[in-house]
């Protein structure tokens, strides 16, 4: 039984008593937003370790990282040591988008390691594993993609990003208008490619049932995949977006129906007057589905500086009422991100999600920055460090550029908090 179908039984789950305590809200009214599908817990039955999560309305903004190999580096040891960083720097889950090496291997050494939720695209391994033997991807049959689907799912992922609202329509959608950037998200490029070539409709559209079953066996959570996101400003909320959108409202009412928890992906680049648009959107079309964000990223312009581009364009769409933001790294656009880049782009999504909480009165987010202010004030360090979103970095900075005071060198003895002794 999946977390939606003991909700609507009435039944309390160990994960939702866990949540509840997390969100400090009542169990009772979580256990009511699972049972409309407002929030979702991904929790494979498969997942041992886990320490579970809630995602959606009236509850704590999330934040994803994501790591990973590639076909140019892989290596099972480093992702173990990127996961490592993401837990320390306190991310809500993970993915894996491993596309080189052993993705079965990788994956199973992960899940091993990980006490977040953790999700993964299923495309990429079918891909990579199908050109490894000298096919290519066009020749995948849809017995092989639900083969893999099963396997992941059995091996305990969490929640699974699958891009199922990407449909022929959509497509014609997309010819109508062209865009300046096309198809950047990468399983959706791989949907498209194989929908073309065999003429043939979306097959985890097509076959969105056989998906459900899956899903509902081991409580995977889907996460409907956005294969037509805008890469571009150019390309945000253009037809093909809205179209995909309108299918994913209706998937998402089927997966409900089908006792399967299930949240939606969203975009992008967008211009950063669009982005609560596309918040208010996608919630009505999609009734109240935790929404997921991939940035959104609201200039095209800043490669390097993406983990920043990014934390604007996420707070501004969490506070709008997006759920779940997807981290970016300063190497997005780049190359693969390293440890450093994961912790970068771990604290700059907190941040945006922080600001979000305060913005939308989550208890006790403002809170936390009431105690800075006291702590600032009376010039506490200990204090300020440790309610910083990165310690190690305070440390680092107080011990180089120290005044030899306990003002900061910035102002040194002409600190405002010793000139008026805080009379005010």
């Amino acid at each position: 039984m999946t977390q939606l179908e003991s909700a609507r039984q009435g039944t309390i789950t160990k994960q939702m008593q866990i949540v509840a305590e997390k969100e400090s809200i009542e169990v009772e009214k979580l256990k009511q937003l699972i049972a409309q599908g407002k929030v979702v817990i991904p929790a494979n039955k498969n997942h041992k370790k886990l320490d579970p999560i809630g995602i959606g309305k009236f509850l704590k903004t999330k934040i994803n990282a994501n790591i990973g190999t590639s076909g140019d580096y892989y290596n099972i040891q480093d992702e173990i040591k990127k996961l490592e960083m993401v837990i320390k720097y306190k991310a809500d889950t993970v993915m894996d988008l491993s596309t080189g090496g052993n993705i079965t291997e990788i994956r199973r050494a992960l899940l091993e390691q990980s006490t977040i939720p953790f999700g993964n695209v299923p495309i990429y391994q079918m891909v990579k594993d199908i050109m490894s033997r000298g096919k290519a991807f066009v020749d995948l049959t849809v017995d092989e993609m639900f083969d893999y689907i099963t396997m992941q799912a059995e091996d305990g992922v969490d929640y699974m990003t699958i891009h199922a609202g990407l449909t022929r329509r959509a497509l014609d959608k997309l010819r109508m208008r062209k865009r300046k950037a096309g198809i950047v998200s990468r399983g959706g490029s791989i949907t498209t490619g194989w929908m073309l070539h065999n003429n043939k409709e979306n097959p985890f559209y097509e076959h969105y049932d056989r998906l459900l079953e899956i899903a509902s066996k081991h409580d995977v959570t889907l996460s409907l995949g956005d294969g037509l996101r805008p890469g571009a400003l150019a390309d945000g909320t253009d037809w093909g977006q809205l179209e995909e959108l309108l299918t994913l409202g209706e998937l998402v009412k089927r997966a409900r129906e089908a006792g399967v928890q299930v949240m939606v992906e969203g975009p992008g680049h967008l211009p950063i007057n669009q982005v609560e648009m596309n918040i208010k959107i996608q919630k009505e079309i999609c009734d109240n589905a935790p929404f997921y964000v991939l940035g959104p990223i609201v200039t095209d312009i800043a490669p390097g500086y993406d983990h920043i581009t990014s934390a604007i364009g996420g707070a501004i769409a969490a506070a709008a009422g997006a759920d779940y933001l997807c981290y970016v790294t300063p190497t997005e656009h780049l190359g693969l991100p390293g440890e450093e880049d994961v912790k970068e782009g771990v604290i700059a999504a907190r941040i945006a999600a922080h600001v979000a909480d305060i913005a939308k009165g989550v208890p006790g987010a403002v809170e936390q920055d009431h105690k800075m202010a006291e702590a600032r004030r009376n010039l506490n360090w200990k204090k300020q460090e440790s309610l910083c979103m990165d310690p190690e970095k305070f440390r680092k900075i107080r011990a180089e550029r120290s005044s030899g005071t306990d003002a900061c060198s910035m102002c040194g003895e002409l600190c405002v908090y010793k000139i008026l002794e805080n009379q005010f």
